[in-house]
């Protein structure tokens, strides 16, 4: 696919949840009220009505305070999740990092998650074996390839996430707020490597609440608000949008008088 082409679409997209209306405290009494019916569950749009047209090569960011629907976009585009209504197209193979952790086994070593989170995305053991040196080299973990990940810190967990993602070379980088945690060389060590990514024709989706970091890894953005898309544009014209209206003061409470 040429640069520029249509990589990622979607069309009308709406994502609907149930939400629990009653509280449970344990999983037998939610079984139980599920069977009997006494459940009540309150239907909840997370996206309603999405639609995106995204180039080959472009970096997308994606704003919005926490519940605005960043994460369910992503988790669609990453066929996670299956919208209800509207179609969605993607072109290419994805590398998503949504959630720290994800694709990783904590019971396993540094070492066989390489291989195990590579199988997940779709290569054979002769290509992750090709770039298992530079997954190591990147991530910085080589003393640790034969230690557990479940005594791995935030940090290292995302080392290894983000190492093995980029290193197979994905057409479409998925990034949501994998790099809020760790430390601030490696961090300008990943954001370098995105940068480098994009040059080659990596298209980016990239979630963060740091609307400088959006502004200077991005060239698009869209706003959500409760699902609904409040602007779509150039990214430095949305980030500025979104950040004016974060600052903004919270409109005063009015307090009603008592009628004498």
């Amino acid at each position: 696919m040429a640069k520029g082409e249509t990589i990622i679409e979607l069309k009308d997209v709406t994502i609907r949840f149930n939400k629990n209306n009653l509280k449970v405290d344990n999983l037998k009494e939610y079984f139980i009220r599920l069977v009997t019916k006494q459940l009540m569950f309150q239907e909840f749009i997370a996206l309603k009505d999405i639609n995106l047209d995204i180039k080959k090569g472009e970096a997308w960011g994606f704003l919005g305070t926490n519940g605005a629907g960043k994460s369910t976009l992503l988790k669609v585009v990453s066929r996670i999740l299956k919208p209800a209504s509207g179609t969605v197209k993607v072109s290419g193979t994805v590398a998503a990092l949504i959630e720290l952790g994800a694709g990783i086994d904590p019971q396993l070593t540094a070492r066989e998650n390489i291989f195990l989170n590579g199988t997940l995305l779709g290569y054979s053991k002769a290509f992750i074996e090709s770039k298992f040196d530079d997954i190591v080299e990147f991530s910085e973990l080589q003393d640790f390839l034969d230690s557990p990940v479940k005594n791995f810190s935030s940090g290292m967990k995302t080392r290894l996430a983000f190492s093995i993602a980029t290193a197979v070379e994905p057409d479409i980088l998925i990034a949501d707020e994998i790099l809020a945690v760790g430390d601030m060389r490696f961090k300008k060590k990943c954001a370098a490597k995105m940068t480098a990514m994009l040059e080659d024709g990596t298209t980016l989706l990239y979630v963060s609440h740091n609307i400088a970091a959006v502004k200077k890894q991005c060239n698009k953005a869209m706003w959500l608000d409760h699902g609904n898309v409040v602007m779509v544009g150039d990214a430095d014209t949305v980030c500025d949008a979104f950040k004016a209206e974060m600052d903004a003061p919270a409109p005063a409470k009015t307090q009603s008088k008592d009628k004498k």
